[in-house]
């Protein structure tokens, strides 16, 4: 038979070794989500980047339309 002493700090490294193990995945846990935010973050700003990239292509086009239309207007005249 085990001396009860023993017994007592093998229940307490059990719960040492438990709690660390949760530390551990509570840490790889805050680390994935730290990078899933990240990557969030990333593909907004991709997003964003592109939209505004669309616009300005947009207004270039426009701009060039309208400088068209000022040259048939001036060949015409």
């Amino acid at each position: 038979m085990v001396p009860k002493c023993f017994q007592v700090e093998e229940l307490a490294l059990q719960s040492m070794i438990s709690a660390r193990e949760e530390n551990v995945t509570v840490s790889s846990t805050a680390v994935l989500e730290e990078h899933q935010n990240s990557f969030l973050l990333f593909i907004l700003g991709q997003m964003d980047n592109e939209a505004t990239i669309n616009q300005t292509k947009l207004q270039l086009h426009v701009g060039e339309e309208d400088e068209e239309e000022e040259e048939e207007e001036e060949s015409d005249s």
